[in-house]
């Protein structure tokens, strides 16, 4: 905790500062989690921060850096009230990587083809965007963001070599990625099923998925609901299993709907 007069000064300097700039100064200490920085127009307290994933894009492993080297970083983000400057090195290392993610605007229609799939999500190297010094594409799309769809397999959505166009989410400054969405350019089919339907209304539909709580049975396309482990049997049972199976066709009920939060509530125990 500074004194007050430490305090104003601190203020004084991040008025000057905003994510995005690029500052210099010199290491204060070097440990395996984080670098610490004396800021050259803030020489007061070693305020600059680099975590340890942003030091490098091309080695995510902790460099040769020691206390008293010379560098400069790019602002990611301001923590006045705990006395810090978050910093990436990885900014001035790819200075155009950098420049576009930068610039780029939430929203913001992207095209691109699908480089790689992997368990997490799938890359995707963009029409209009640098090359990355470490992943395949320098887009990146989560599990959540590629379908409204249930699915299991990101393959089942897009394929590698396919060209696809996807809404900018955000700028995810600790791998240079640009965060997409390919879900966001489609409909969502929940809200327009939410309109169409009503509390007590029956459906049928198949069970998707279990889990310990109860399981998932899709009513419509892209539309699942759960069906709570207390709402699947007229007796009470421990596990799903008891009950269902992935595949069974089951009779449901609709007990609640919650449009904004995308959530279905169903019963199979009410249909019977």
């Amino acid at each position: 905790m500074g004194t007050a007069e430490d305090d104003q000064s601190l203020a004084a300097f991040l008025a000057t500062v905003s994510v995005g700039d690029i500052l210099t100064g010199t290491l204060a200490g070097v440990t395996r989690s984080q670098t610490t920085v004396l800021l050259d127009d803030f020489a007061d307290d070693p305020i600059g921060i680099i975590d340890s994933l942003d030091l490098s894009w091309r080695s995510f492993r902790r460099s040769d850096l020691k206390a008293g080297d010379r560098i400069s970083a790019g602002v990611i983000a301001l923590d006045p009230p705990g006395r810090r400057v978050w910093l990436s090195r990885s900014a001035t290392e790819n200075p155009q990587l950098w420049a576009y993610l930068k610039a780029l605007l939430p929203g913001q229609r992207l095209s691109g083809t699908v480089a790689a799939i992997e368990r997490f999500g799938v890359f995707v190297d963009l029409d209009e965007g640098p090359n990355h010094p470490v992943f395949p594409g320098v887009g990146f799309i989560t599990m959540p963001e590629l379908s409204w769809q249930w699915f299991e397999d990101p393959a089942e959505i897009v394929s590698v070599g396919q060209h696809i166009t996807c809404e900018f989410l955000a700028f995810d400054t600790h791998n240079g990625e640009a965060r997409l969405s390919l879900r966001a350019t489609q409909p969502d089919p929940f809200q327009q099923f939410a309109r169409d339907v009503h509390v007590g209304q029956i459906l049928h539909g198949p069970v998707i998925k279990l889990v310990p709580f109860g399981v998932f049975v899709r009513v419509a396309d892209g539309v699942e609901g759960l069906v709570h482990l207390s709402e699947l049997a007229a007796s009470p049972i421990e596990t799903p299993d008891q009950a269902v199976q992935i595949g069974d066709e089951v009779t449901v009920v609709i007990t609640d709907i919650d449009a904004p939060r995308r959530r279905l509530s169903l019963s199979r125990r009410q249909a019977r």
